[in-house]
């Protein structure tokens, strides 16, 4: 039952802003790094920025500087605060998560979970 779900692409001109949002749903007990990944057609999936539960912080050369990311521990909720956008930034957005949850014999465990992605479109 455990479900991350991604919003707030869409469409920006380069220059703009878009601040992405991923909540975590469901048998969550806590939630450790959580962090946002793209990938562009043609192209890997690559690392944008991650976060720890303690707020360790980590970004991609290509947008350090221009992107920020914080996390509400107390929703299970990511955001990407994305500034200065640039049409290379063009992607699907996904949110990623390591999850602690309760199975249904009271066991917890961890397990890496992603978001279904959202589409960021730069341009004019």
């Amino acid at each position: 039952q455990v479900q991350l779900v991604e919003s707030g692409g869409g469409l920006a001109q380069p220059g703009g802003s878009l601040r992405l949002s991923c909540a975590g749903g469901g048998s969550i007990v806590s939630i450790n790094t959580m962090g946002w990944y793209r990938q562009a057609p043609g192209k890997q999936r690559e690392s944008v920025a991650t976060i720890t539960r303690a707020g360790a912080i980590d970004y991609a050369d290509s947008v350090k500087g221009r992107f920020v990311i914080s996390r509400d521990n107390a929703k299970n909720t990511v955001f990407l605060q994305m500034n200065g956008l640039k049409p290379e930034d063009t992607a699907v957005y996904y949110c990623n998560a390591d999850i602690i949850r309760a199975t249904s014999r009271t066991t917890n465990i961890l397990n890496n979970y992603w978001g279904q992605g959202t589409q960021v479109t730069v341009s004019s």
